[in-house]
């Protein structure tokens, strides 16, 4: 007859199999990417995409039998993603690469106008006397780079000293252009305001993320006039004519609308503890994503994780001893709001937090991690741990105790009261240059086969962390001298008007 001890790791074994074998033989992540990706596509805060996201993964829930709802804490400004076209039509014809930003005014109807460069003045009154020279114009505001090619290309090609030289020249020109902004006495919000006031047409800027093709795609600061970004390539085409008085002329038509004011919400998927219905597991990552792509990899990866993690614990582990909760945050890309906003209003959730296993830095398999400050995280982690697949735990680094995340993704709002919240932290595939809040970040940049493995790595997580007999420790670790655990910082639970 078996020990209760040994009967205990059979079935422990047989439901891990059970796991890697649904997630491996009837898998729905290409599916369910393709339906959030390039169906629904970008999530912004306070866009109808965002709530037609939320719609569709409570609909996959509910087809797989789970209770979902969605649950709001907040508002913000409603607004909708039109068409933008952008073309220079003096000296010559040219249709550029770009788009508005997020929550651009629009255009009501194309405007063409010449461009202006951003004066570089002696000091803020020089500024103020200057300004008038903007109206009717579209004033460009960013610095143009001196090179398109990243620096991995220069690396490989270049003269060491032509590369040295290159660094050198843009490292100045970064500098002069921080003090050309710096003279007008104005942030940026405050500058784009002001040309604005002025008159002028539009703003263009081009924020490069240092890779071929792509720009950072992030929010307008205007109110009445379109702000948008161009590629690399083309802005510095329109710099150099503008500089060299060839009087470029661009016209710009900006669609967008304007919703009002609309509800922020997160949605919740959870299958019900038997034992320990009181006690509650999580899964986490952003439903939300900024919208100059279709946020593929931030954080449309994470979030098929954690529906595939679901789908695959309500298959093959139904009766769970703690309940499994799963958060999918809104507007994490203004602040973590969502997440902290659940911390503040579930006080009673968080106080029964087994553990949060929250998956944000794209579509990388993961490898690292860590125990978030928690004095006893290596007790339990590697442990749980232990239980995966060897292909997929002997590429995990982990660090214990770890330190506690100040912020960056939503784990950290849960660690900022003292709770267990963990980060599956993924390998880069050029994350931060290529898709991270870029203009590229689409469908064709998830790596699948690391999905699949995180996928299963965070059912399995989850289920070992249902199945620990005795609630893990919160202790928290001795920080090495000079740090401090993080302050929870609260949720903002309005914004996008000002």
């Amino acid at each position: 007859m078996a020990t209760p001890l040994l009967a205990q790791q059979n079935n422990q074994s047989s439901t891990v199999n059970a796991i890697v074998k649904e997630a491996t033989e009837n898998s729905q992540l290409k599916r369910m990417a393709h339906e959030l990706i390039d169906g629904i596509g970008p999530r912004l805060v306070g866009s109808t995409k965002m709530l037609q996201a939320s719609d569709w993964a409570m609909n996959q829930y509910k087809q797989w039998g789970i209770d979902a709802r969605r649950e709001n804490y907040g508002t913000w400004r409603g607004w909708d993603r039109g068409i933008s076209s952008i073309d220079m039509v003096s000296p010559w014809i040219k249709s550029l690469e770009g788009t508005q930003l997020a929550f651009s005014p629009a255009t009501k109807k194309p405007k063409t106008g010449e461009t202006i460069i951003l004066a570089d003045v002696a000091d803020s009154v020089a500024f103020k006397a200057w300004l008038p020279q903007v109206k009717g114009k579209y004033v460009l505001i960013s610095m143009p780079q001196l090179t398109g090619r990243p620096d991995y290309n220069w690396q490989e090609f270049a003269q060491k000293e032509s590369f040295e030289a290159m660094k050198k020249e843009r490292d100045a020109q970064t500098e002069a252009w921080r003090k050309r902004i710096s003279k007008t006495g104005l942030t940026n919000a405050k500058l784009a305001l002001a040309l604005e006031e002025a008159g002028a047409l539009g703003i263009v800027s081009s924020t490069w993320s240092n890779g071929f093709g792509v720009n950072k795609i992030f929010a307008a600061f205007t109110r009445k006039i379109p702000t948008v970004s161009v590629a690399l390539e083309d802005y510095g085409l329109l710099y150099r004519l503008t500089e060299s008085g060839n009087q470029p002329k661009i016209t710009v038509n900006t669609q967008s609308k304007e919703l009002g004011t609309v509800p922020t919400f997160n949605t919740h998927a959870e299958i019900k503890g038997t034992e320990k219905p009181n006690e509650y597991v999580m899964l986490s990552a952003h439903l939300d994503s900024w919208d100059g792509a279709t946020g593929a990899t931030d954080n449309g990866t994470g979030t098929l994780v954690m529906l595939e993690a679901m789908r695959i614990l309500k298959k093959v582990y139904p009766n769970p001893k703690r309940s499994i909760l799963v958060g999918h945050w809104g507007s994490e890309e203004q602040g973590l709001n969502g997440s902290r906003a659940f911390v503040e209003d579930h006080p009673e959730i968080v106080a029964n937090l087994q553990a949060l296993f929250n998956q944000d830095n794209g579509t990388g398999r993961v490898v690292n991690l860590g125990g978030s400050g928690f004095a006893k995280a290596k007790d339990y982690l590697s442990k749980w741990l232990a239980a995966t697949p060897d292909t997929i735990k002997n590429r995990i680094k982990t660090t214990f105790p770890g330190t506690p995340g100040g912020g960056g993704s939503d784990f950290a709002s849960f660690v900022a009261v003292g709770t267990t919240g963990f980060n599956l932290s993924s390998l880069s595939w050029s994350y931060g240059a290529y898709t991270w809040h870029t203009n590229r970040d689409t469908y064709d940049k998830i790596v699948f086969d690391d999905v699949k493995s995180n996928a299963i790595l965070t059912a399995i997580l989850v289920y070992m962390a249902c199945e620990e007999p005795e609630k893990i420790s919160t202790e928290k670790a001795d920080l090495p001298a000079g740090q401090k655990w993080p302050s929870q910082v609260k949720s903002k639970r309005s914004g996008g008007t000002n």
